[in-house]
């Protein structure tokens, strides 16, 4: 049996901590990952000490997004020594939304490996100094 690769390593354990989201529109997870060391992770979940989607339902905005949690980007970022971020990598379950994109390129992360397209036309203007890897999970056949 061959090893996993890193990055197939590091998406796995992203979509494990995104078993964690209390949004049930989507479980998205993110691992920030330095020089092979987690750093530090994060799921879509509300503010702490607030109601869950899951609890009391999704709080729907205009564009037809949920607002009610944070996403596993932001909580990664906010829950990380900021000091070890410039040049980690951030293993993402889902392509980021533009607002995840501009924390990901404020804090120093310098590259994005996610494994589900979640196509955003604005990521081409806050993710050009960061490496965007596609890596879409290989079936298995059988």
């Amino acid at each position: 049996m061959e090893r996993k690769s890193w990055d197939e390593y590091f998406l796995d354990i992203a979509t494990e901590v995104g078993s964690r989201s209390t949004c049930p529109r989507l479980h998205v997870g993110c691992v920030i990952v330095k020089d092979k060391h987690i750093l530090s992770t994060g799921y879509n979940g509300s503010i702490h000490g607030h109601d869950h989607c899951e609890d009391i339902g999704c709080l729907i905005n205009d564009q037809g997004r949920c607002i009610r949690t944070l996403h596993s980007e932001l909580n990664a970022v906010l829950h990380a020594d900021r000091s070890l971020l410039k040049g980690a990598t951030a293993y993402v379950t889902h392509e980021p939304c533009e607002n995840c994109a501009k924390t990901i390129a404020q804090s120093g992360i310098s590259k994005i490996v996610y494994r589900h397209a979640y196509p955003n036309k604005y990521n081409e203007y806050f993710l050009k100094n960061v490496e965007v890897v596609h890596l879409p999970k290989e079936e298995v056949s059988k």
